[in-house]
């Protein structure tokens, strides 16, 4: 099998872009055969299973996605790609915004990818114009509420 596979290593980037094109296009069922084939390509790397975590963001499976993103930190804390995404989840999540933009925050001032610290920075913006602005949906009114204006 080993033989089968090593033809194949030197596709493996190929299939963890595929495998985030195809969550950008909806097609969860490609996306998670690609990032699984890639997984076992290369099997130490992180990358496919922070492919599975943005699939998770992209349909706001903010646990899902967050749970993902905690795992690749604690065997790679250096990730900055899966730190930046568990910043954006967290602060997609109602009651950790405050942490997601501090994950945010650290992205920012640390990572040495101008690409990463970009999606931080655009991500605090939005967090900051959309998110946080009142009502947020824990502020908005109740449909009784609103019945008795």
């Amino acid at each position: 099998m080993e033989e089968a596979l090593q033809k194949y290593k030197e596709d493996y980037i190929l299939f963890v872009e595929s495998g985030f094109i195809a969550v950008n296009q909806g097609d969860e069922d490609a996306a998670i055969k690609l990032f699984k084939a890639a997984a076992t390509l290369e099997p130490d790397n992180m990358l496919p299973e922070v492919g599975m975590g943005y699939m998770h963001l992209c349909k706001l499976e903010l646990k899902q996605a967050c749970k993902i993103f905690e795992d690749v930190l604690q065997k790679d804390p250096s990730n900055e790609m899966a730190k930046a995404f568990l910043g954006i989840s967290l602060s997609l999540t109602p009651n950790a915004v405050a942490k997601g933009e501090e994950v945010l925050e650290q992205v920012v001032t640390s990572s040495k990818d101008a690409n990463i610290k970009t999606l931080a920075e655009t991500a605090l913006d939005f967090v900051e114009k959309f998110v946080k602005k009142a009502p947020t949906p824990a502020q908005a009114p109740t449909a009784t509420e609103k019945k008795k204006k």
